[in-house]
């Protein structure tokens, strides 16, 4: 009897594992096709069979997935992971449609990957967004600074994570990431789709997580200081009264019906201004980093485990089994440099109520300040029956840990100690 496999299209350095672990103890064998599966580091360490395939090609695709049901295996469905190229994750429907597999569809995602035919979509149907425009030079981004009023947010038609994005409250800085973006080192194998300039829209930062069209938790996120986002802080379920949650979600499943989405997971963000919840961006798939865990944590809910029995046919359960709240905070050095060491993980992993302490990198790793995810070297997860006893077992363990980022050669200045910068305010100016 052949084997039942799960390909997976790409992989990803957060939730990766999770799939593999969750696609086994569902009986299912694990594939990755990649362009560069080497880049994966859980795959030869968990004994992942991975094949190296150009991803952007459908035609290599579907020969190496015919290849391998032909021969082997028989297989149970195809999923992969959208990453920092939203294109992989619309080749996954394309691919499903061709084999018969359950599976997004593919026009939906294409049209949530550019952000501003998202904006356009969305727009039309009535959804709140932030006053935006489509900007192809540099005066074109500074008419359109002009129209909506500084300050505006600069980023990439295409991509996530937060690369290229950028706060610009004055001209100088307007002129400065716009040289940045029309540069296009963000993206420098794809034409530009072009530069959108965006309202700043100023409230809390909420993230729900949906699966199908049912609202699974809404989580709150903090970021670090301007001008770029990165998130800090993340904690579910977010602190919301009755009526903002039903506005809030109200919001989202107009997002869905509008984008034609429904099937699968999806990721809204939004902001709650003084005129309600503005939608941000709508991600159709899971939300990555550490997201998933605390969901699993707050709720009982193992969205990764859920999708995969959506992608091979099987229904799924979405029964919430208990409330608690579940919150990480995330590790960001302040400077470039190559991290030194580290120090307090071990203690900070043995406060009570912490669930996991992961760091991205190791010691001698070079640090280089990008304004983006990847500024981020590792995260504390805790878990509770309350945000304010959540809260306080992340700051005593954060508080515990400690590392030091020295200087690249030729630099002359002495590098302190790496500290928490508090999210959304001025980094502390002395260090323990």
């Amino acid at each position: 009897m052949k084997k039942k496999a799960l390909i997976l299209l790409e992989g990803h350095s957060r939730i990766g594992l999770l799939y593999v672990k969750a696609a086994r103890s569902l009986g299912l064998y694990p594939i990755t096709l990649s362009a560069d599966p080497i880049q994966y580091d859980y795959l030869a360490s968990e004994g992942v069979e991975a094949i190296r395939v150009d991803t952007d090609n459908p035609n290599a695709l579907i020969h190496e997935c015919s290849r391998l049901g032909a021969a082997t295996y028989d297989i149970a469905g195809i999923t992969g992971f959208a990453g920092h190229d939203e294109s992989v994750y619309a080749t996954v429907g394309k691919l499903c449609q061709y084999f018969d597999l359950p599976g997004p569809n593919p026009p939906s995602i294409e049209r949530c990957s550019n952000k501003f035919t998202q904006r356009k979509v969305l727009a039309e149907a009535g959804v709140p967004i932030p006053a935006y425009r489509l900007a192809a030079n540099a005066m074109e981004i500074e008419s359109a600074a002009v129209d909506i009023g500084l300050p505006v947010v600069l980023k990439p038609a295409l991509g996530s994570g937060s690369i290229g994005v950028r706060l610009c409250r004055s001209v100088d800085e307007l002129a400065e990431h716009a040289t940045h973006l029309l540069g296009g080192t963000h993206h420098p194998h794809r034409s530009s789709p072009g530069i959108l300039v965006e309202e700043f829209a100023q409230g809390p930062h909420y993230a729900v997580d949906v699966m199908g069209d049912e609202i699974i938790g809404i989580a709150a996120g903090k970021f670090g200081r301007p001008p770029h986002f990165v998130f800090r802080e993340y904690a579910h379920p977010a602190p919301l009264n009755e009526d903002d949650y039903k506005r809030i979600a109200d919001v989202s499943l107009s997002c869905l019906r509008a984008l034609d989405l429904g099937w699968g997971p999806s990721n809204i963000e939004l902001r709650l201004t003084n005129r309600g919840p503005v939608v941000i961006e709508v991600n159709p798939r899971l939300a990555g980093g550490p997201n998933p865990r605390l969901v699993q944590l707050a709720y009982g809910v193992d969205l990764v485990t859920q999708h995969i029995k959506l992608v091979i046919g099987q229904e799924w359960d979405l029964h919430k089994r208990y409330s608690h709240t579940a919150g990480a905070r995330f590790l960001v050095p302040d400077r470039d440099g190559t991290l030194d060491w580290i120090t307090g993980d071990r203690h900070a992993a043995a406060v009570a109520g912490v669930v996991e302490v992961e760091w991205y990198v190791r010691p001698k790793t070079p640090i280089a300040i990008k304004g983006d995810y990847r500024d981020r070297i590792g995260h504390v997860i805790a878990a509770s029956p309350g945000l304010a006893q959540t809260n306080e077992i992340l700051e005593r363990a954060v508080a515990l840990i400690n590392w030091s980022i020295a200087p690249f050669l030729g630099e002359q200045r002495q590098s302190p100690p790496g500290v928490l910068a508090p999210a959304e305010v001025e980094p502390p100016k002395t260090y323990s």
